[in-house]
């Protein structure tokens, strides 16, 4: 589990196939081998990944075969600059939003507007996790803990502080690139949760209820 807050830029100097859509990863960092262990998850790029090989100049992890398919990992090339964080550790201050690792879909820059010191990115609205694309909500963009700043039926904007700009690389990032998003996962339990009584289903939630826990 992460919270969306980057610790360090890393950077591709490989990425070799082990066989039938998996790879290996090998990138040139400094800081995330403090405290580091083998088996250790590493967040790159928004998505979970395991430490299987570290030294002082930077980390290896492997790729699933599903972790390719779903990923931008196959387009990637060596030099790329890559968003890192390490897992969460139990007592840490949850800065962002919780965030799982995992892509749940995959979206294209449209705009980049300077707005004072503040970016206004734009994104393309891709259709599974469309629901849960909502004002002043919460995404996930190549692993970074960001607020919908505003949303359209074909597309939504964040709001990006300078720092965040400047130590993501989100600052390299060009009108039709492709990005990670991951949707808040509150929002997926939530909806989980209340789509029964979408169907039919009387909900147990009742006033006599409330006032017996406390609520009335």
């Amino acid at each position: 589990m992460f919270t969306g807050l980057i610790e360090e830029i890393g950077q591709i100097e490989e990425l070799t196939n082990l066989g039938p859509s998996q790879g290996k990863l090998r990138l040139h960092c400094h800081e995330m081998q403090e405290g580091m262990k083998l088996g250790d998850s590493l967040a790159v790029d928004g998505i979970c990944l395991t430490v299987i090989r570290f030294d002082p100049q930077g980390v290896e992890l492997e790729i699933s075969a599903e972790t390719m398919e779903q990923s931008l990992f196959a387009s990637m090339k060596k030099g790329r600059n890559l968003n890192l964080e390490r897992a969460l550790r139990l007592g840490d201050r949850l800065g962002g939003h919780i965030v799982q690792g995992h892509v749940d879909a995959r979206s294209r820059l449209l705009e980049v507007k300077e707005e004072g010191d503040f970016y206004s990115l734009s994104f393309s609205v891709p259709v599974e996790i469309s629901p849960y694309l909502v004002h002043k909500g919460s995404i996930a963009i190549n692993g970074i803990s960001l607020t919908v700043a505003s949303r359209s039926s074909d597309r939504f904007s964040v709001a990006v502080i300078p720092h965040t700009y400047k130590h993501t690389n989100l600052a390299q990032l060009a009108p039709g690139e492709e990005v990670h998003l991951e949707s808040d996962v509150m929002a997926r339990y939530i909806e989980a949760l209340v789509q029964p009584y979408g169907q039919g289903k009387k909900s147990q939630v009742t006033m006599e209820f409330l006032r017996e826990h406390g609520f009335g």
